[in-house]
């Protein structure tokens, strides 16, 4: 590694990483001020909002990972499994605020499925509706994170060697596969517990309301205008990472109790299959998602459509000649520039920094967002910079980039470095075997980190409220605000348009690799 690229690396990435740490060392005196945290003990609403906070958060976690276990020990390996990944990809382009908006329309009092139904649903006080909706959308991301898991060759012959011993595909899943895929799954679960703590977007729209979540409540506080409640919701943001850190630890806990008192293979044969069990799962999640998407649709050109009626008493385009489209422009060119600056920033950074260091560039996927969003929003107030493009783009790269780094690291470290060691017999630069060698043969996977970079930033909530100073309205905002507003015809639209920007975007990308491929017989 040269010391140019090194220090390229490192500089880049410091200009996106470094800068929070300053905003969160500017939050930490009203922390060690004890009235901050008596005036938080004394408010009568954080005891309810904590539990809806833990409920939600453990059925998200528990039952993402309950359905991404099923799927995958009813479908790997094989065509099933195959056809399943190739699907993958437009499931997690769905924003979780696009399918927390479809969910709302098909699963709420007055939701197409409960007037289908007749059903009357109870009040929902615990954020249980928020926690199922987030199991369904984290279950494909344990489900993506997982394939990378299971490429191994030795685990499909360990599974085969299970089966010739007579044991059923249920058995050697059981006792083969999953005891060495839930140690490879310990990051991935911190992200979604570290999603579901301090999510605040979808649980504005899914509730519950009064009183809200715990992150909810904590955003409630940072966005007061006194600064006493300013104070607690900073206080509230400490007591996530803290619970965070509690679960990671309980974690850990429980896994060596149960890795002690592991299943050993008995000598007990029996011939159970979840084979269709876990092609109905799949097909279930594929569905709820073309279904919140098809409700979606159907909300933006309805007109008349009351309870109980199941259709709409007829379909209009006024809805879309009285949309605001200038959040959709907003969006589109924040994701565009946010994914084309994380880049060169990851390829600096693989090309210049050891690998033992990408753990700290993967940090703000493993913490909850509130706390760091309000770091970031403390040092741009000290700089004044809150409101402006440049605040804006700097927050989104703050999760743009891991993101980008997660899709490019594998592919980078699977480019032979006898390429590399034949460029530099020919006394190639680093630099021209970089643009010269590395980056065409990276073309495909650049491709893909784009997309994905892309459908992160559009996904960004609190940290366009909050680097944007309210200055900036994209899909996202107005998806969000408008759910609350009373007019589900502009919010299906506003979340219809936050949907169809990431799959585009995919649809594109996908489009420009066939391109790729089709003059590079190797990429093909």
């Amino acid at each position: 590694m040269s010391r140019s690229f090194t220090l390229a690396g490192w500089l880049a990435a410091g200009l996106v990483f470094i800068p929070v740490l300053p905003g969160l060392a500017l939050m930490v005196p009203p922390l060690l001020r004890g009235e901050t945290w008596l005036a938080l003990w004394q408010d009568s609403q954080w005891p309810a909002a904590l539990l809806a906070t833990l409920t939600s958060t453990l059925i998200s976690a528990g039952g993402a990972l309950l359905l991404a276990l099923i799927i995958i020990c009813g479908l790997f390996p094989g065509a099933r499994w195959q056809r399943y990944l190739r699907r993958l990809p437009l499931l997690l382009a769905l924003p979780h605020v696009a399918f927390a908006s479809g969910f709302y329309f098909l699963f709420s009092d007055s939701g197409w499925l409960t007037r289908l139904l007749g059903l009357s649903l109870p009040p929902d006080n615990y954020g249980v509706a928020l926690g199922i909706m987030l199991a369904l959308k984290e279950a494909w991301f344990l489900l993506w994170f997982s394939a990378a898991q299971l490429q191994s060759e030795r685990l499909s012959q360990q599974l085969t060697l299970a089966r010739t011993l007579g044991y059923g595909e249920l058995q050697s899943r059981l006792f083969v596969l999953v005891p060495q895929l839930l140690p490879r799954l310990g990051w991935a679960l911190v992200a979604v517990v570290a999603y579901s703590l301090s999510v605040v977007d979808v649980a504005l729209i899914l509730g519950p309301g009064n009183p809200p979540t715990y992150a909810v409540l904590a955003w409630q506080w940072l966005t007061d205008s006194d600064i006493s409640r300013q104070h607690m919701g900073l206080a509230a943001s400490g007591v996530l990472l803290l619970i965070l850190g509690g679960v990671v630890i309980c974690g850990r806990v429980v896994w060596k109790r149960i890795k002690q008192r592991s299943t050993q293979f008995s000598g007990k044969r029996h011939p159970l299959s979840i084979t269709l069990i876990g092609e109905g799962v799949s097909r279930a999640l594929s569905a709820f998602a073309l279904a919140a998407v098809l409700m979606l649709a159907v909300w933006c050109f309805a007109e008349g459509w009351f309870y109980p009626a199941l259709f709409p008493e007829y379909l209009t385009l006024s809805g879309w000649r009285q949309a605001e489209l200038a959040p959709l422009w907003t969006g589109l060119a924040a994701g565009l520039i946010s994914a084309l600056l994380a880049l060169p920033i990851v390829l600096l950074w693989l090309q210049g920094c050891p690998r033992r260091y990408d753990g700290w560039l993967f940090l703000p996927l493993f913490l909850p967002a509130l706390p760091l969003a309000a770091g970031q929003y403390q040092l741009l107030l000290r700089l004044g910079l809150e409101g402006t493009w440049l605040a804006l783009i700097w927050s989104h790269l703050l999760w743009v980039v891991p993101y980008t780094l997660l899709i490019l690291k594998p592919a980078w470290q699977q480019i032979d470095p006898r390429l590399v060691l034949a460029a530099r017999t020919f006394g190639w630069s680093p630099g021209k075997i970089l643009y010269l060698t590395k980056v065409p043969l990276l073309a495909r996977p650049l491709l893909a980190a784009m997309a994905v970079g892309f459908s992160v930033s559009i996904a960004q909530y609190l940290p366009t409220l909050y680097a944007g100073a309210g200055r900036f309205a994209t899909v996202t905002t107005e998806a969000v605000a408008l759910s609350s507003g009373g007019d589900p015809q502009q919010s299906a639209i506003q979340a219809l348009l936050q949907t169809l920007l990431p799959m585009l975007m995919f649809i594109a990308t996908a489009r420009l690799s066939r391109v790729v491929g089709s003059h590079r017989r190797g990429l093909r």
